[in-house]
C-alpha cells in the first residue's frame, strides 16, 4: 500500500568532511582535500556531473536497495555495471530536469494535491468532512523516514519531470493491424527437429603432437602471460570503523532527547484553524480578482469589529463548501498539509489571533487560529534506540573528520609500516594476495578502487615498499596500503602451461571438427533428406517456449524463410560446435480469448509507448549535448 510513497523514501542528507583546523572550528571542506578537485564524469547542457555527485548518488541508491531488500548481496551493488547504471540515471534525471526547465513545465499546488489524493494510503486518511487527517498523514510519512515537506517536494519534482515524456508516451498510437503483425511474428510457433554436433564427440579424434602444441602456444602467447601481482597490507578508515568506537554518555542522550525528541519522533506542533474563503482562481480576470479581494477585506473588517461572529460570517459568506458549514473550521493540521501561503500565515499567528487577507491559488482567505496542540513526544526509553543511532552518526561524522587528518599524517610520517596507524586509531590491518594493477571481477571495497591500486603499483610504492598516501575510495572512506611482495609480469614458458595449451588446443580442434562435420551433413541432407540421422524428436518451439535450445538455434528456427517446407538451417555455435535445424511446419495461429487478446494489445501499446519515449530521450540527449566522460563497462 505504501509503494507509491516508498519510492520517495531517501533524500540527500550527506555532509562533506568536517575538519578542525586552526582558526576554523568545524568548517566544512569538500572531498577535494584528499584527491584534488572532483573530476567531471558527465555533462548535460553544459552542466557538469562530478565524481563526487556520482559517488553520493550510488551510495544513496545502494542504501535504498539494502533497506528494501535486506537479503541482497552487497557485492552486486559494487560492480562497475551497477555504478555505471547510477551514472546513467543521474544523466537521465538531469536531461529531464533541463527539459522541464526549458519547456516551463511546472507542477501547481492543485496538481500536487490531486496526485496525493490518488495515493490510496493518503486517500484513506480523509475524514468525513473531506479534510485530511494531518496527524495520520505525518505519521504515515514518518514511518517511511520522510517529512511532509520533503515528500511533497519529491512528488512535485517527479510530476514536473514526468511531463517531459508524458506528452510523447500518452499520445503514441499502435494500430491493431500493426500490433497483430508484430505480435504474430513474435508469437509464431514452429515444429522443428534439431541435430547437435558437440565437440566432446570429436575429442578422441584429436591427438596433438609436440609441434602442434608449440605452434598453438606461439600463436596465442597473450593467453599465457602472468600479469604483475602483489601481496599487500592495507588499513581502512571509514564511518563504520569510527562509529564502533563511540561510547555515548547517558547525559548526552537525555540532552539530545530534550532538544530533538519531537523531530526524531516525527511529531510537530499542530494548529486548529478556521477560515473564510472568497474564491479567485489565478486565471480569473483581474477585475474579478480585485472585486474578490475587496469582498475579503470587507469581511475582515466585519470580523475584526466582532471576533465572536467569525463562525457565523464563515457560514454565510465562505465559498469553501467543505468547511463553511462548520463555521470555517479546518480542524488540526501540521506543516506541509496546506499550500505554502496559507501555512505561513497559520503558523505565524497566536491562538485566537486573526490574520490579514491571505492570497493563495484558490483565492483570498481570512484565518483564525482557534487552538494550538503541542506534540506528544514519546518517552525517552521509546526513542532511545533511534536517538543512539542518530547521535552516533553525528558524532562519527565529526570524529571521522578529525581521524581522517590523523590517518593521513600517520601513514605518511610512519611510512615503513601500517602498524602505527592501526594501533593509534584501533584499525585492523588487512592482507590480500594476487592483487593486480586493475580491479579484478568481484573485487569490493578498497580493492575495487582504481586510485588505490594505482597508488600501490606506483614506482615509489614498488621500489621503496613504503606506505601509500591516504586514498579516498568512497564517501567518508580512506585507505592506505603497502606492498609486501611483488612479482613482475612475465611470459609463462610452454613447459609451465603445457596442460593448459593441450586442453585449449583439443577444445579448439574438436569444435572445428564438429563444425566441419555439421556443415558437410547439412549439405548432404539438403540434397537427400532421407540421409538425415541423429535428429532429435520434433518439438514445437516459440519465443516463450524454447525447449531449452540455445538462443542461436531458436533464432535460426524462427527466422528461417518458410515459403517452401521443410527447410534446413545450419547454426555455428562457436566452441559449442554446430547445429542443424529442420523447420517442418508453421503451426496454426492460436485463437486467444477476447480478454487475453485485449490484454496483449494493451501490453503492445505500452511497449510501443516506451519505445517512443526512449527514442525521444535519445533526441533530448542530442539536443542537450550529453557527454559521458567515463567508459561504459
Amino acid at each position: 500500500m505504501l509503494e507509491s510513497i516508498r519510492k520517495h523514501s531517501k533524500f540527500v542528507m550527506y555532509l562533506l568532511f568536517l575538519l578542525i583546523i586552526p582558526g576554523f572550528v568545524f568548517m566544512g571542506i569538500d572531498n577535494s582535500y584528499f584527491s584534488g578537485s572532483s573530476p567531471v564524469v558527465a555533462r548535460v547542457d553544459g552542466r557538469d556531473i562530478t565524481q563526487a555527485e556520482w559517488d553520493n548518488a550510488h551510495r544513496m541508491e545502494s542504501d535504498r536497495l539494502r533497506a528494501e531488500q535486506p537479503g541482497l548481496d552487497a557485492k552486486l551493488l559494487d560492480t562497475p555495471q551497477a555504478r555505471y547504471a547510477t551514472l546513467e540515471r543521474l544523466v537521465r534525471d538531469q536531461v529531464f530536469q533541463t527539459a522541464a526547465q526549458k519547456m516551463y513545465l511546472v507542477t501547481s499546488d492543485a496538481a500536487l494535491a490531486r496526485t496525493l489524493q490518488e495515493i490510496p494510503a493518503i486517500a484513506a486518511l480523509r475524514k468525513a468532512d473531506g479534510t485530511l487527517d494531518t496527524e495520520g498523514y505525518r505519521n504515515l510519512l514518518a514511518a517511511q523516514g520522510m517529512t511532509p515537506e520533503g515528500f511533497e517536494a519529491s512528488v512535485r519534482r517527479d510530476l514536473s519531470l514526468g511531463q517531459v515524456l508524458g506528452g510523447v508516451m500518452s499520445t503514441s498510437l499502435a494500430a491493431p493491424a500493426v500490433a497483430d503483425l508484430a505480435l504474430d511474428a513474435m508469437m509464431q510457433r514452429r515444429e522443428i527437429q534439431v541435430a547437435m554436433f558437440s565437440p566432446k564427440d570429436y575429442t578422441a579424434k584429436v591427438q596433438p603432437s609436440d609441434a602442434d602444441l608449440q605452434g598453438y602456444y606461439e600463436q596465442h602467447l597473450a593467453q599465457f602471460e602472468q600479469a604483475e601481482q602483489a601481496s599487500i597490507e592495507y588499513v581502512v578508515l571509514d564511518l563504520d570503523a569510527v562509529r564502533q568506537r563511540i561510547t555515548l554518555n547517558e547525559d548526552d542522550l537525555r540532552t539530545y532527547y530534550k532538544e530533538n525528541g519531537a523531530r526524531v519522533a516525527g511529531v510537530q506542533q499542530e494548529r486548529r484553524v478556521s477560515h473564510i474563503l472568497i474564491e479567485a482562481p489565478k486565471n480569473l480576470p483581474q477585475a474579478e480578482r480585485d472585486a474578490a479581494r475587496a469582498k475579503a477585506q470587507e469581511l475582515l473588517a466585519q470580523v475584526k469589529a466582532d471576533p465572536a461572529s467569525f463562525a457565523a460570517v464563515a457560514k454565510e459568506h465562505s465559498q469553501d463548501q467543505g468547511s463553511a458549514a462548520q463555521g470555517g473550521d479546518l480542524g488540526f493540521f501540521g506543516r506541509g498539509a496546506m499550500v505554502p501561503e496559507f501555512e505561513r500565515a497559520a503558523f505565524a499567528l497566536q491562538k485566537d489571533q486573526l490574520s490579514d487577507v491571505v492570497e493563495t491559488e484558490f483565492g483570498y482567505h481570512i484565518l483564525l487560529v482557534t487552538d494550538v496542540k503541542e506534540p506528544e513526544v514519546p518517552s525517552f526509553e521509546t526513542l532511545r534506540p533511534r536517538i543512539e543511532e542518530e547521535l552516533k552518526d553525528q558524532m562519527a561524522r565529526r570524529q571521522f573528520a578529525e581521524e581522517a587528518e590523523n590517518f593521513t599524517n600517520t601513514v605518511f610520517e610512519e611510512a615503513e609500516s601500517l602498524a602505527p596507524v592501526a594501533e593509534k586509531l584501533g584499525l585492523k590491518v588487512h592482507t590480500a594476495t594476487h592483487v593486480q594493477r586493475k580491479p579484478q571481477p568481484g573485487a569490493t571495497g578498497a580493492l575495487a578502487s582504481e586510485q588505490f591500486l594505482e597508488a600501490l603499483f606506483s614506482s615509489d610504492s614498488l621500489d621503496s615498499r613504503r606506505n601509500t598516501d591516504a586514498v579516498e575510495f568512497g564517501t567518508n572512506q580512506l585507505v592506505a596500503g603497502r606492498v609486501t611482495d611483488y612479482t613482475a609480469a612475465r611470459q609463462l614458458t610452454l613447459d609451465e602451461v603445457r596442460d593448459q595449451v593441450k586442453e585449449r588446443y583439443i577444445a579448439q580442434k574438436s569444435a572445428q571438427l564438429a563444425q566441419e562435420d555439421g556443415a558437410a551433413q547439412l549439405a548432404a541432407w539438403k540434397q537427400d533428406a532421407s540421409q538425415a540421422h541423429n535428429l532429435q524428436p520434433a518439438v514445437v518451439v516459440s519465443r516463450d517456449n524454447p525447449h531449452g535450445l540455445p538462443p542461436q538455434v531458436l533464432n535460426a528456427a524462427l527466422q528461417a524463410p518458410v515459403q517452401q517446407l521443410p527447410v534446413w538451417e545450419g547454426v555455428q555455435l562457436g566452441d559449442q560446435g554446430y547445429a542443424i535445424v529442420q523447420v517442418r511446419q508453421v503451426m496454426p495461429k492460436e485463437e486467444r480469448p477476447a480478454e487475453l487478446a485485449q490484454l496483449i494489445q494493451s501490453q503492445y501499446e505500452q511497449l510501443y509507448a516506451l519505445a517512443e519515449g526512449a527514442a525521444y530521450y535519445e533526441v533530448l540527449k542530442k539536443r542537450f549535448k550529453v557527454q559521458f566522460k567515463v567508459a561504459k563497462p
